[in-house]
């Protein structure tokens, strides 16, 4: 069952403007954790209004085209970018000599931008709605029939074998399922229209069957092991 924390915002706090922070390749899932090395000047004048209130910053990926048109896309006159991302609350923060910050957010709930405003100090803020996804702040009741959870471990081992990927399996299969899938949505060596598909995914059902998807056919590419995350 998805834990919020105390520091967590309500749907009704979340805000209808929030800064974007567009990273290729970079996919952000509620309840789970993403640390982030910033160093560009717009992006630490970004870090530092975020953290005066309310320590939220949108997490979207840039669409490179690279893999045909880009469904759901917001056209800009700046980068385009996918039209769904994931609102993440900065849950840690240090300032680094080389005039670096390094930062955790946590995932707390997707959006879809509706427009976007004039920029702030060179970051980008977009007018975003959360509606679709409200559920993302409920607890998750979702059950995993008990066939597609042993197919999803069926294909995890080979998947780990080839890409090297050591764990303990008496650990592993004791995580919550949700908790699992989402990070190894994250994490996955998987393009950027398969992550941001996984991001879109209306249910822990929906994502933990494409995620099987993914990683039976990652298993068989000869270069996916090698291959730029």
């Amino acid at each position: 069952m998805k834990k919020r924390s105390i520091f967590d915002p309500s749907f009704e706090d979340l805000p209808s403007v929030i800064p974007v922070f567009p990273l290729a390749g970079a996919l952000l899932l509620p309840g789970n954790k993403l640390p982030l090395n910033i160093f560009e000047p717009r992006y630490l004048a970004m870090i530092r209004a975020a953290l005066t209130h309310p320590r939220l910053i949108g997490m979207i990926q840039p669409c490179s085209g690279r893999n045909g048109s880009c469904p759901n896309l917001f056209l800009s006159k700046e980068e385009s970018l996918y039209s769904v991302g994931c609102a993440g609350r900065i849950t840690s923060f240090s300032e680094n000599d080389d005039g670096r910050y390094t930062i955790t957010v946590q995932g707390v709930c997707r959006f879809r931008i509706m427009q976007e405003l004039p920029p702030q100090e060179g970051y980008r803020l977009m007018k975003v709605d959360f509606s679709a996804y409200k559920s993302d702040l409920l607890p998750s009741n979702e059950t995993i029939p008990p066939d597609q959870l042993n197919n999803f471990f069926d294909i995890l081992g080979p998947y780990f074998e080839h890409h090297h990927i050591k764990t303990d399996w008496s650990v592993l299969k004791k995580v919550e399922i949700e908790k699992l899938v989402n990070s190894l949505s994250m994490l996955g060596n998987f393009e950027e229209n398969e992550k941001q598909a996984l991001l879109e995914a209306m249910t822990l059902q929906q994502r933990l069957e494409m995620l099987t998807c993914l990683m039976e056919i990652g298993r068989f590419s000869k270069n996916s092991s090698n291959s730029k995350n």
